[in-house]
């Protein structure tokens, strides 16, 4: 009797082991992955520990060492590691207008340390001793207080947007991705991402307008007769010279010279003129956009706020604009892209003639 019990718990526990053996096999023991995650052993994955992401320089993105995490910057941080935003970096410490620079989902147009000094900043100690409150100015004439990627600019059209500084507005004309101007000057580093925000470093400073542009006109003595002309032509023309748009204006503006050589002697002669003539005459040098010099093309046939087209052509950097009476004899712009508060102003050296 002892001896059948004895054998019925060793069959017991043959069985229990037998029926076990199959779990046992069938788990697989994870490897802890350095970084807190496991590995599979048969997986052949390893885990390199804080490789993280190829940072490029100046975009705006830091990597947090041993973290693999992409840290993006406030904007005014961003300027501020920049070894070629120092000026930037100075102007708005002198201008107090840091917080300008802190918002969220602002473009800022941030000219270089080269650009600074070419538009007579030598240093950081003339920077400094620059009035402030010119600096604001200058530097709220460089936000735009939206979020403008390169890749959501138009190609091939004058885009204005309006910049933080009131009634002042900036065109950008974008060729292809790696040519984009903003009035005068070109983007050299686009696309630096910051903290919902984006920074394209610039080659020029932009410099805003206190005058519009009949007030910039008169206050040209080469461009007199203009001015009379503008007089003349009527209270409608005037109001659309003085008011300030979304797109601005482009304006080209004939000397006292051109003017002689169109039949105009004097101003006299331009009191004594038909009062319609002289408007449809000014409205054929005025674009209902704002354009630089270097947006125009080669050969294009641009319609005037008067009606009729005007043609550009473009040799060598140099521009010549063709009216529709002027024959084969085009006018030079002799002095581009002096901006007024509310548009452009190419100086030329003949009248456009419509017909």
């Amino acid at each position: 009797m002892l001896q059948s019990i004895h054998r019925y718990f060793q069959q017991s526990t043959f069985l229990l082991l037998f029926a076990a053996t199959p779990f046992f096999y069938s788990c697989t023991t994870n490897t802890p992955d350095p970084d807190g995650g496991t590995t599979p052993p048969t997986s052949g994955t390893v885990t390199n520990p804080g490789s993280g992401t190829t940072t490029n320089p100046g975009s705006g993105t830091t990597t947090n060492p041993g973290s693999g995490t992409a840290i993006v910057l406030p904007t005014v941080d961003f300027i501020n590691q920049k070894s070629n935003l120092t000026l930037l970096k100075a102007a708005i410490t002198r201008s107090g207008i840091s917080s300008e620079f802190s918002k969220g989902n602002i473009t800022v147009f941030a000219p270089s340390d080269d650009a600074f000094k070419a538009a007579g900043y030598a240093n950081e100690a003339a920077v400094s001793a620059a009035p402030a409150a010119a600096l604001e100015r200058i530097l709220r004439y460089h936000i735009i207080n939206s979020r403008v990627d390169r890749s959501s600019i138009p190609a091939g059209v004058n885009t204005v947007y309006q910049t933080s500084l009131a009634s002042n507005v900036v065109s950008v004309f974008k060729t292809s991705l790696s040519d984009i101007s903003v009035n005068q000057a070109k983007i050299t580093e686009g696309d630096n991402a910051t903290t919902n925000s984006v920074v394209h470093i610039i080659n020029q400073v932009l410099m805003p307008s206190t005058s519009n542009l009949t007030a910039l006109i008169k206050g040209n003595t080469s461009l007199s007769l203009l001015s009379a002309a503008i007089d003349r032509a009527g209270s409608s023309t005037q109001d659309l010279l003085n008011k300030s748009t979304q797109n601005g204006y482009t304006l080209f503006a004939p000397t006292n010279d051109a003017f002689k050589a169109a039949g105009y002697a004097d101003e006299a002669a331009i009191k004594a003129a038909d009062q319609k003539k002289i408007s449809d005459l000014l409205l054929y040098h005025l674009l209902n956009y704002q354009a630089f010099t270097q947006t125009f093309q080669n050969g294009a046939d641009i319609v005037t706020a008067q009606g009729a087209s005007i043609r550009t052509n473009v040799s060598s950097g140099k521009v010549t604009i063709l009216g529709k009476g002027n024959g084969t004899n085009a006018a030079n712009v002799t002095q581009a892209d002096q901006i007024a508060s509310n548009g452009v102003v190419h100086i030329i050296d003949r009248v456009l003639l419509i017909q």
